[in-house]
């Protein structure tokens, strides 16, 4: 395993432990670069207007189209960090 991926890994279980709750935009970050880490270029069916949630989701891993694998991940690194 890369020292990347290894480090991408460590975030994500931490992020699950962060001393306090994000605003909803940075969390929106967090899943989205999550998402284009994990998975790569979003290829989902854009939710309904019914699913605000979902639509919210969608639209920014939508906007991170184009965005490497490893460099999402190393940017979902630095963002943990800086909200630990």
């Amino acid at each position: 395993m890369s020292n990347l991926k290894a480090k991408f890994e460590a975030a994500v279980a931490s992020s699950k432990n962060l001393t306090e709750r994000p605003d909803n935009a940075t969390l929106l970050k967090i899943y989205a670069l999550y998402k284009q880490a994990s998975t790569g270029d979003n290829t989902e069916k854009k939710p309904g207007f019914g699913d605000m949630v979902g639509r919210a989701k969608w639209d920014a891993w939508n906007n991170l189209k184009g965005t490497a694998s490893n460099e999402a991940m190393q940017q979902y690194i630095d963002l943990i960090e800086s909200q630990s």
